[in-house]
Formats: structure tokens, C-alpha cells, sequence
């Protein structure tokens, strides 16, 4: 009996630590990294912008990052169209209103490889004080480690939001009848994660 309970115990530990062992938790470097996104602008051309501040975790279950656990935070008064007016109005309350919420939070449902390097990545994103379900497109560039001897995990991020269902309301129109800011926006993220030592 406790020949056999032994045995158990040590298979256990064994399967424990071999989970142990693949589980990994990383951190998004920021120098390698950026968050951007594009919208059309007077349906005839695209404007783009960037969040100069952003955090982000991956807490994996695999080396092939499948199942992950994503997290990710942009901070939403480090946005930069390259134009200081325009800069401030997507501050104001037509659009993100910063002031009253400075954040752009989103927490991963699911992340699931469909096929090679590609995932999909699935997973709740509050804008404001509207949470939507948003599905972002992946592709994994891979691991490799750097001459500092820090192992690094490259991704490819994008995903079609609808700003208004998020409350970003502001609209005008040409005199032709056509949107000045378009509402479909498109995010495109280029992420490179430091997994933790």
C-alpha cells in the first residue's frame, strides 16, 4: 500500500514539475515593441496614430504559447497622431475622454493556434467604460535568445474595431455627405515579450 502510494506521489511530482517547466510568465519590452492603430479619414485616404505607453503579460501554459493568458494596458494620454491638436481633442470627452479614463484594458479569454505560426487571440477590451469581445488575428514570429542571454518571444497583433461601440462618438461630415473620421478602426500591435528568469 505504501509502496504503491509512493509511486503515485512520485509520478505526480514528476507530471507537476514537468508543467512546472513549461509554464512560463513574460513581460512586454517596450523598446521592441509598439501599439498602432489606422482610420480612414474623408473615406479617400487613412490617418495613423500610436500609444507611446503600454504594459503587457503573457502567463503561458506551453512553449507554443497556446492557451496563454494575455493581459494589456495602453496608456490612453500617451496617443500621438504627429499633431498636437488633434492629439488633444482624441483626449477629450468626443473620443477617450483621458482624464476620466486613462486606460485601454484587455484581458484574454482565449488563445488558440489555428494553423502553422497563426492564432487567434480572443478576449474582453474596455475603451472608456464600454467592455466589448474583440478578436484579434496573431502571428507568432517565434523565440529566440538575445546576446544578454534574455529569451524573447515575437508576435504580430491586429484586429478591426467599431470606435463607436465603444462610446468614441464624435462625427462630422463634407458637404458631399461623407464621414470625416471613418469608424472602423484598425489596431495593429508588433509585440516582443521578455519571458521572465
Amino acid at each position: 500500500m505504501n509502496k504503491t502510494k509512493s509511486i503515485f506521489t512520485a509520478a505526480m511530482l514528476f507530471v507537476s514539475a514537468a508543467v512546472s517547466a513549461q509554464s512560463a510568465k513574460w513581460g512586454v519590452d517596450v523598446s521592441h515593441s509598439s501599439v498602432k492603430f489606422e482610420v480612414t479619414h474623408l473615406m479617400v485616404s487613412e490617418t495613423e496614430g500610436r500609444f507611446n505607453k503600454f504594459d503587457g503579460s503573457i502567463e503561458s501554459p506551453a512553449a507554443d504559447f497556446n492557451g496563454a493568458k494575455i493581459n494589456f494596458t495602453v496608456d490612453v494620454n500617451s496617443i500621438n497622431t504627429d499633431n498636437e491638436m488633434r492629439d488633444k481633442h482624441l483626449k477629450g470627452d468626443d473620443f477617450f475622454n483621458a482624464e476620466k479614463f486613462p486606460q485601454i484594458k484587455f484581458v484574454s479569454t482565449s488563445f488558440k493556434k489555428a494553423k502553422g505560426n497563426n492564432y487567434v487571440l480572443e478576449g474582453d477590451m474596455t475603451i472608456r467604460d464600454v467592455t466589448q469581445k474583440v478578436k484579434f488575428d496573431v502571428v507568432y514570429g517565434g523565440t529566440m535568445v538575445d546576446p544578454y542571454g534574455n529569451t524573447k518571444a515575437g508576435f504580430k497583433t491586429t484586429a478591426k474595431i467599431s470606435r463607436k461601440a465603444f462610446n468614441l462618438r464624435w462625427s462630422a461630415t463634407t458637404e458631399a455627405g461623407g464621414a470625416v473620421v471613418g469608424d472602423e478602426v484598425t489596431m495593429i500591435l508588433k509585440l516582443e515579450f521578455a519571458k521572465a528568469k
